[in-house]
Order: C-alpha cells, then structure tokens, then sequence
C-alpha cells in the first residue's frame, strides 16, 4: 500500500495535501485534474470533495460545501489509495500541461501564503509574488525584508526549498525591487507580465 500522510494548509481547512512518495503518479505533470480514477471520482460527484490537484510529491483535496475532515477523512484517504494505484486514470487539465508556469505560480502562491509568508511577516517582511516565466519565480521583498541581510537565507533555504518539493520545473527563485540582486549583482529588470 503507498503510504499517505495527509498535511493541512495554513489557513485552509478545508484543504489537505496528501504526501505521496516521489514517483507514485509517473508521467502525471502537475497541475488541476479534469479527470480522476473511480473511486476519488465517486467523491467528486456526491460532492465530499469540491477540487483535486496533484504536485510531485503531494495529492490536494478541498473538501464540499459542508463537509469536515473528521467525517470525511476516511473515505477520502481509501478512495485515494485505490485510486493511486491507477496511475494512468490521473488527467490533469489540458491547460495545466501548456502552462507549466502556472502550475509553478499556484504553487509559489500557496508556499507565501504559508509558512514562508508567515515567516517574512513575523520579522515585520512581506514577500510578494511578481511573475514567474521559464522556471524562474520572481518575487519582491517588502518591509524589514528589503535589504535584510538574512533575506537570501529565506528565498533560498524556506521558499525555494518548499517549491522546490512542491514543482520540480523550478529552475531559480529571484528578488527585484532593490537595486542589488541577492548575489551582489546588480538586479535584472523583470518584464512586465503578458495579459
């Protein structure tokens, strides 16, 4: 049996992330599901669960209107076994396999809205999202962040590292908004995002 270990999402309870082991859904990229195996998609249909998402190393469930873990936790946990052990049932929606980028954006998002941002905000820092094109997720460092010394610590060791478990086409975290990058080069402009 693969094992699951299921891990809540600050500020979310109605979301949980699934730990599966790396590997359990080969070929399955991340992103949205437009289609699931039977048994996740009986819990789809009657509505126990609202949304499924998959990452590298994580399966994510959002709970139905009205629903609570307590409850529910169970069946979802059984449903999601029988169900990883059909790899080839996992479909992830169309768009998600073009736009790797906004796969890699869902998931920087939920890591700053985490215990990243948590983090930043207790030191009096902030960390906003900016972009994110090729890989490469741009953010920028606001209050006692900007010019921290300790601010690459935070990027690279807390925020890269938790999107790197979370979408493995991370290729590089960058701050802007300073005139010197983290490295003591000086910043690269980051372009506009397209509409």
């Amino acid at each position: 049996m693969i094992p699951l270990h299921p891990q809540r999402v600050p500020g979310r309870p109605g979301q949980l992330r699934w730990i599966i082991p790396a590997g359990t859904l080969p070929g399955v990229p991340a992103g949205p599901l437009a289609a699931v195996p039977g048994p996740l998609a009986a819990l789809l249909g009657d509505a126990t669960l609202e949304r499924i998402a998959v990452e590298t190393t994580a399966v994510i469930t959002v709970l139905g209107a009205g629903r609570d873990w307590r409850d529910e936790g169970a069946r979802v946990r059984s449903a999601l076994h029988a169900a990883l052990g059909d790899p080839a049932g996992w479909v992830v929606e169309a768009d998600a396999r073009v736009g790797d980028d906004a796969s890699l954006y869902r998931a920087a998002q939920e890591v700053l809205a985490g215990e990243v941002g948590a983090f930043a905000r207790s030191h009096g820092g902030d960390i906003d999202l900016v972009d994110v094109h090729d890989g490469v997720v741009t953010v920028r460092l606001g209050g006692a962040c900007h010019g921290c010394p300790a601010a690459w610590f935070t990027l690279h060791r807390r925020l890269e590292r938790g999107l790197r478990r979370r979408h493995p086409g991370l290729r590089e975290v960058r701050a802007t908004g300073s005139p010197v990058s983290l490295f003591g080069r000086p910043a690269k402009p980051v372009p506009a995002p397209d509409s």
